[in-house]
């Protein structure tokens, strides 16, 4: 019974953690703080769309 809460809270959590709308400023600051080399080429066309061209 235990493990079924557990599964239950860390689903939950990880599910609220990637919930940031995509050309946000809470996703733009997000990606700003990213490292660039770890964005993939959807992430930097996003980005570039979203944050730098409005």
């Amino acid at each position: 019974m235990k493990t079924i809460g557990l599964l239950a809270i860390v689903l939950f959590a990880l599910s609220s953690v990637g919930c940031t709308k995509v050309g946000s400023e809470a996703w733009c600051a997000k990606m700003k703080d990213t490292p660039k080399g770890d964005w993939t080429a959807n992430e930097a066309a996003d980005f570039a769309k979203h944050c730098i061209i409005k």
